[in-house]
């Protein structure tokens, strides 16, 4: 099944701890179903300094379930992603303006 979701697109937040938060997503794990969006879900880490790296404290970015992220259109609003051949190809698009993401 083709994803929904991709990295770097801009998604808002729809449950959790950062509700309403956006962001853009960096990394993407299908057979886990999450996704990782910058500056959403931060976590305190503990790392041990190394020679190349400083230790300590360090905020990292967790996964999220897909399930509650949503795409925003270019109105900046939380859309459904459907699919549509166009010329050919399968594209994405916007459920709320109709547009090809």
């Amino acid at each position: 099944m083709a994803a929904k979701l991709k990295k770097g697109d801009k998604v808002v937040v729809l449950a959790g701890k950062d509700k309403g938060k956006q962001g853009e997503i960096t990394a993407v794990m299908p057979k886990d179903n999450k996704a990782i969006v910058d500056g959403i879900n931060i976590a305190i880490r503990h790392q041990r300094q190394t020679q190349s790296s400083q230790g300590g404290r360090i905020p990292k970015a967790m996964p999220i379930d897909l399930s509650n992220l949503a795409l925003m259109d270019k109105d900046g609003k939380a859309t459904r992603v459907g699919f549509r051949v166009e010329d050919g190809k399968k594209v994405r698009f916007a459920k709320t303006t109709g547009d090809v993401i």
